[in-house]
């Protein structure tokens, strides 16, 4: 077989299934918005059922559900059958796949499902099917043939059903006015979710790791406090612990430039007013606000008190930067 013979095969695969999603468009009616108004009122969880590819598809639909607003969980048709229908209560609403609407190992689930009262909202190319006829609200997806050269293997077909997948999940999204510390919060692992989720307070140092040194205290103590630390900053407190200055890297190399002597109080080299964070704002907002003030290290307070500290490299180490 030649190079461009695959080039040519992958354009023509590529091509039918494009033009099965785009087809989908002009069949979407109100069966769609039906099948939306169910889900986004639904009182328990959507649970998305399909055998084989469509099996495969069901399951991805469910996990796009459930990142996005809606509870929502894949049971095998087979299992199902063999106790997984216990996972299914009547304030749910299952979402029943299958491309010709007769698998018979969804079809065989159906009736118990109908009897307990849980909503059906089924998903196939064929509107006269069993399934068609059973669901509740009927969602059409006609493919006209599959990408397989001998318009078997499920190609098409799947993908069309994916896309509608989609469709369903983001419009119930919008409806949801879900937005992305909702989504955040269904994936807290990801970058979003520790940009939109981690705090200051989740990240700095607290109590004895906090640097700190008294206004008593002489530039000799603070470097000694700055070495054990390893912030490259202390903070300077007074007798009744509120924080009145810092002391950083930056300052040390303007101190020993000027020949100053370790005997000087801490308090005639410190930084008065130091830009300081409280612990409960978002950790994302702390990078923008160090960054535009060009330090690399603060303290955390709270009602003037030193709570907490950090700097460049713990935001790093959070993956928050």
């Amino acid at each position: 077989m030649k190079k461009t013979a695959f080039l040519d095969s992958a354009k023509q695969v590529l091509n039918i299934e494009a033009q099965a999603i785009a087809s989908q468009v002009e069949h979407l009616n109100h069966k769609f918005e039906a099948a939306c108004e169910l889900i986004l009122n639904c009182e328990g969880r959507v649970v998305v059922t399909g055998m084989g590819k469509s099996g495969h598809i069901a399951n991805k639909i469910a996990a796009t559900l459930a990142s996005t607003g809606t509870p929502a969980f894949f049971v095998h048709p087979g299992e199902a059958s063999h106790g997984d229908l216990g996972m299914i209560t009547p304030k749910d609403l299952v979402l029943a796949i299958s491309n010709s609407g007769e698998t018979s190992e969804v079809l065989s689930i159906l009736p118990i499902i109908k009897r307990m009262g849980v909503s059906l909202v089924g998903l196939a190319s064929v509107p006269n099917s069993t399934l068609a006829n059973l669901a509740d609200v009927y969602v059409n997806i006609p493919v006209s043939k599959e990408a397989c050269p001998m318009n078997l293997a499920p190609t098409a077909s799947t993908t069309a059903t994916l896309a509608m997948g989609d469709a369903l999940a983001i419009a119930v999204l919008n409806a949801r006015d879900f937005d992305e510390r909702d989504f955040a919060r269904s994936h807290p692992g990801g970058s979003l979710g520790r940009r939109l989720l981690m705090y200051v307070e989740d990240i700095m140092h607290k109590d004895g790791d906090i640097p700190l040194v008294s206004d008593t205290a002489l530039l000799s103590d603070a470097l000694v406090e700055m070495s054990s630390k390893g912030l490259g900053m202390t903070g300077v407190t007074d007798s009744q612990g509120n924080l009145i200055g810092v002391y950083t890297d930056g300052d040390l190399r303007r101190t020993f430039a000027a020949r100053t002597s370790l005997d000087t109080p801490i308090i005639e080299v410190m930084t008065t007013k130091p830009i300081t964070v409280r612990p409960d704002i978002l950790a994302a907002e702390l990078v923008s606000m160090m960054k535009d003030s060009r330090i690399s290290a603060l303290i955390v307070t709270d009602n003037g008190k030193a709570v907490g500290a950090l700097n460049m490299q713990d935001l790093l180490r959070a993956g928050v930067l």
